[in-house]
């Protein structure tokens, strides 16, 4: 039974409304095109208001007495969105599953990691039977080095009668990724592009010493420097590091002095090193960007949020604390979860005139400033430092100008030494990188593929977004493919030679080994070696713990650690590690590039501390790792424990151990769901 009181979009006279409020144009043709049964990508810039198309498709489902799922790329957005979407439709309505969180899992409008949704694909499909739409969130997250398939997959596999809502920035090849959807999926596709920002952007440089600049500027500037290099015969002026980084900080002063004295705060100011956000919110927090009264409403707000979430007495929180009296904050991944949550919230408050942040707070969570800043126009990307992409710019510049309330939004970049005229020329007015195919099959989908189709599961990669691309626009023959696609065909070949030869499969289908791996998403041959080897039985729970934080562990060159304080894991540890490397050994016999990563014992100290009962303070004072990092770590090691849990062979009395395990290392700040909860 459908529901008459949900919001629906409504057409009147050629005008359409949602909510009481006109659509701008492109949402206008979005609505439109859901109401006539099709799928529709949306591309569009950041804060253009494209998720109100997601509200249209959710309304329509809902008062048809339908179901939604709504994928999102990170967690972050997926707490705000259940949060947003409780106020909107009502708590029993709306529903959670991240893989740490499962809240109302029988709810209409179901909120989903991408994994999540691609997992129950395989794993449930007749949960999906009622689902009309599902939403992907940043779809074009697809192109992701790491986790992109699992989006492309989604698309691949969903039941055929759900229909697709994709958001996107604005990407070059919408029109390719639309017919690619449209074809593999055999339902039509509307493409819908909105190039216009309601709220325009300002771009300027600032240049230390000289102050802000347009690019014209910048180039002029360029041409007299090298003019002058010529007069003297080449020489140029040397700088040392240390007088680079002063002349930096200076130049971080100089531009929130003139932030300040403008009235262009709030600014979001990004930062790409945690080090450095944290760093230069410590060293301006003495600026006075807040009135008494300002500082009074918001440490109330601030201390609400503490006591609600109940980390008042905790330090970190403390020195959040302080920083808030000023107006000031920083966001990063390294932070515990629930201080990011605090500063989120804060953040809306509009009294946080100053926040330093990582990346990651461009992506998709909807905390608009009046100026955007960039301490760089180059990030570390892994490897090395290189310039940012033009997309990765318009995401975080994005944030800037707030809808009704900037009639502009502003947005600075400070020059450094090796950025030139031309990097910011590219990144201010440069077309935006397409979106590519990162199409990489993982075990545990093509062991689910091989139970259904068996050996043409190697013929996968023919529907892929990467082969369909090669072919587009160009008239070369189906016989005749590029290198790249028919490396992802041999690859897929290579796994399953691997699968036969370790009993995952056979020329019948999956092994009970086969079976258990493809339950698990994320670590499936790891965690499915752990129980057939017979290692996860020799396991106490707080053993199972350890081992398991040592799959999802990857630990970094400066990461330091203490042991374990008792001998634990005798004959477990070595014979398990090696038979990983002779897994690792097959993969690469068979040109496999990137094999399963082992065990890695440097978490078992602090994995043991946290599993014993020990307050996380003390985890602190035993490793180098980040707070954020450890819960990251600890939250990833529950899910596999419970996926396994659910894997293996019910009434198996491994399951006691993992099930205890579980409760051991779920408590306090690990614990998701309390913490959304307490929200």
């Amino acid at each position: 039974m459908g529901d008459a009181s949900t919001p629906r979009a409504v057409k009147v006279d050629g005008t359409w409304t949602f909510r009481g409020k006109t659509l701008f144009p492109f949402q206008a043709r979005a609505a439109q095109a859901i109401l006539d049964g099709k799928s529709v990508i949306v591309a569009a810039p950041t804060g253009a208001g494209k998720t109100l198309v997601a509200d249209v498709a959710i309304g329509e489902a809902l008062a048809e007495g339908r179901k939604v799922v709504y994928t999102s790329p990170i967690k972050a957005l997926s707490n705000q969105k259940f949060r947003d979407f409780r106020a909107d439709y009502g708590d029993d309505r709306v529903g959670i599953m991240t893989g740490d969180v499962t809240i109302g899992a029988d709810a209409p409008l179901l909120i989903m990691t991408t994994e999540i949704f691609r997992n129950t694909i395989f794993e449930d499909p007749e949960r999906l039977d009622a689902f009309d739409f599902v939403v992907f969130d940043e779809v074009h997250y697809l192109d992701d080095l790491e986790r992109g398939t699992v989006w492309e997959e989604a698309i691949l596999y969903a039941p055929p009668h759900v229909r697709i809502v994709a958001l996107s920035a604005t990407v070059p090849n919408v029109d390719e990724l639309a017919a690619w959807i449209s074809e593999v999926r055999a339902s039509p596709v509307e493409v819908v592009i909105e190039l216009e920002r309601p709220v325009p952007l300002v771009h300027k440089v600032w240049v230390p010493g000289k102050g802000p600049r347009g690019v014209d500027e910048l180039r002029r500037m360029a041409t007299e420097e090298a003019r002058e290099r010529r007069g003297r015969r080449g020489r140029k002026e040397r700088r040392t590091r240390d007088d680079l980084a002063a002349m930096h900080d200076q130049a971080v002063f100089d531009l929130l002095r003139y932030l300040f004295e403008r009235d262009l705060l709030p600014a979001l100011y990004f930062v790409f090193s945690r080090k450095d956000c944290e760093r230069l919110a410590r060293a301006h927090a003495g600026m006075d960007l807040l009135r008494p009264d300002e500082s009074l409403a918001l440490l109330e707000k601030f201390d609400d949020l503490a006591e609600r979430y109940e980390v008042t007495d905790a330090p970190s929180t403390r020195e959040l604390r302080r920083l808030a009296s000023r107006g000031v904050l920083y966001h990063h991944a390294g932070m515990l979860p629930i201080d990011k949550e605090i500063v989120e919230r804060l953040f809306t408050t509009g009294w946080v005139r100053l926040l330093f942040a990582t990346e990651t707070f461009a992506l998709g969570v909807n905390m608009p400033a009046r100026t955007v800043c960039f301490h760089a126009l180059r990030k570390f990307d892994g490897i090395e430092v290189v310039p940012l992409r033009v997309r990765d710019y318009g995401q975080m510049s994005g944030r800037a100008g707030r809808q009704g309330i900037d009639e502009v939004g502003h947005v600075f970049a400070i020059l450094d030494s090796r950025t030139d005229w031309r990097d910011v020329e590219r990144l201010q007015g440069g077309k935006s990188e397409p979106v590519r195919s990162r199409f990489n099959l993982d075990y545990t989908t093509i062991l689910n593929l091989y139970a259904h189709m068996g050996e043409r599961v190697a013929e996968a990669w023919r529907r892929s977004f990467a082969r369909f691309h090669a072919h587009w626009g160009r008239k070369r023959p189906a016989k005749d493919e590029p290198a790249s696609v028919s490396a992802a065909g041999r690859a897929i070949h290579a796994r399953l030679d691997v699968l036969l030869e370790h009993r995952y499969i056979d020329r019948r289908g999956l092994t009970r080994k086969g079976k258990i791996a493809s339950r698990i998403s994320g670590y499936e041959i790891a965690c499915t070696e752990a129980y057939e080897g017979g290692f996860l039985s020799r396991c106490d729970a707080i053993e199972a713990a350890m081992l398991f934080a040592s799959i999802v562990y990857e630990s970094r060159p400066a990461d330091e650690a203490d042991p374990p304080a008792k001998a634990r894991l005798k004959g477990v540890v070595m014979p398990f590690r090696d038979r990983l490397d002779r897994f690792r050994a097959a993969e690469r016999g068979a040109g496999i590039a990137d094999p399963i990563r082992g065990a890695d014992p440097l978490i078992f100290g602090v994995t043991e501390a946290w599993a014993e009962g020990e307050p996380f303070a003390v985890l602190e004072s035993m490793c180098t790792l980040a707070p954020g990092d450890m819960v990251r770590i600890f939250r990833m090691t529950i899910q596999l424990l419970r996926q396994v849990f659910h894997a293996v062979p019910r009434g198996d009395p491994v399951q006691e151990v993992l099930q205890e395990a579980i409760t051991r290392i779920d408590r306090d700040v690990v614990d998701a769901k309390r913490q959304l909860e307490l929200g």
